[in-house]
């Protein structure tokens, strides 16, 4: 491996190639260190060789891999900065500062690339000033990355946008100074976290009263579309999934707010609230199973159809007798596959069924129509 076949990957806008090279040349000289004490093991010390003078060349070479490997790898991160597009009320002007970051960069990485000996030349002492000089540009543009994510933090009103918005920037947020200056806000972070599961908390408490009423009420938190135990598993999955998110984006920052207090009761509460929302949907699972068998063998069982008991039944009014309860479970049926749930055996094989059952209803609905609508229009005399 030499400078110039990095200068062209680099140049080629193939850093990551360079990148990979270089990790091989690292491994191969730690390899071969490995081997040397190996054998000098077995060898009981009979090797009289002063270590620090024997590698002090291959460990010259590590250093230098190891310092363009640090470049490539900044390359690889900052071209990231090309693409992203920050959102909220200062979007247009933070995305326009990171751009004018991205072109300072370039310039940086160019001018580094003007030098006119070969960078992994250990000969050349005069590397460690251009790439001092390099480094000092980065972590001034590294400091200037984390004022705008700060402020892009501050901007942001939500948590969820929050993380999208550290996401935007993966690869960078390792980098020292930039991770220096986010430390402060992962605090924020858990504070907003703790209050937003108090909040659904809150939501859960007060749902699932108007969801367990017998008729469930029209401010329920239940879609219209949907039927009562489906839509209110539906909405707890909503509300574990509102949870689950950033509870994983906080599990992934840095140890050190790991090992805080706080985070340790932001996990208690998220657990607690999980055992909750989850206990609640096996609860409403098992009270459907528990009227899915009856419900079926007695309304199957009845006739066809059946004559009005209302003030009009003394002229032969008929109707449909397809039990509202068959349609209620079938409906269930069909949204709690949807949402992946196992149904008791019983529903499913009625399930399999509806088709012929809504055939059949809708032929017999349209005879009892025609039969009623000759009964509506005769004459007492006829």
């Amino acid at each position: 491996i030499d400078g110039p076949k990095i200068f062209a990957f680099i140049q080629g806008e193939e850093p990551m190639e360079a990148h990979e090279k270089l990790i091989l040349a690292l491994d191969v000289c730690s390899k071969f260190k490995d081997a040397y004490f190996e054998y000098k093991a077995k060898s009981k010390n009979q090797w009289k060789i002063t270590t620090n003078a024997l590698f002090v060349r291959l460990d010259s070479f590590s250093e230098r891999c190891q310092d363009i490997k640090h470049l490539t790898n900044s390359i690889i991160q900052f071209s990231k900065l090309q693409k992203i597009d920050i959102g909220n009320t200062k979007g247009k002007t933070l995305s326009a500062t990171v751009l004018q970051i991205f072109d300072e960069f370039q310039k940086a990485v160019e001018e580094f690339m003007q030098v006119k000996y070969d960078i992994m030349d250990i000969e050349r002492r005069e590397f460690e000033d251009d790439f001092y000089k390099f480094r000092q540009r980065i972590k001034e543009l590294e400091r200037r990355l984390a004022s705008i994510l700060t402020q892009g933090f501050d901007d942001c009103d939500t948590i969820i946008g929050k993380f999208k918005l550290l996401d935007s920037f993966e690869g960078l947020l390792n980098r020292p100074n930039i991770q220096d200056e986010l430390e402060k806000k992962h605090i924020t972070l858990l504070e907003l976290y703790k209050q937003d599961l108090k909040t659904v908390a809150s939501i859960f408490m007060e749902g699932k009263v108007l969801v367990d009423r017998e008729k469930t009420e029209a401010n329920a938190p239940i879609s219209t579309n949907m039927p009562p135990i489906a839509g209110a598993l539906a909405w707890t999955q909503g509300l574990l999934e509102r949870i689950k998110e950033p509870m994983e984006k906080l599990a992934s920052l840095s140890q050190s707010i790991q090992d805080r207090e706080e985070f340790k009761d932001v996990q208690k509460l998220y657990s607690s609230l999980c055992n909750n929302l989850k206990q609640y949907n096996q609860q409403k699972i098992k009270q459907w199973e528990e009227g899915v068998e009856a419900n079926t063998e007695n309304q199957l069982n009845k006739s066809l159809l059946y004559r009005e008991e209302t003030p009009l039944a003394e002229e032969g009014f008929v109707r449909v007798n397809f039990d509202p309860i068959l349609v209620k479970l079938l409906r269930e049926v069909k949204y709690l596959t949807l949402q992946d749930y196992e149904v008791p055996e019983r529903a499913s094989l009625l399930y399999k069924k509806v088709n012929i059952y809504r055939t059949q209803t809708g032929n017999l609905q349209i005879i009892v129509d025609m039969y009623n609508g000759i009964l509506s229009t005769l004459l007492p005399v006829e």
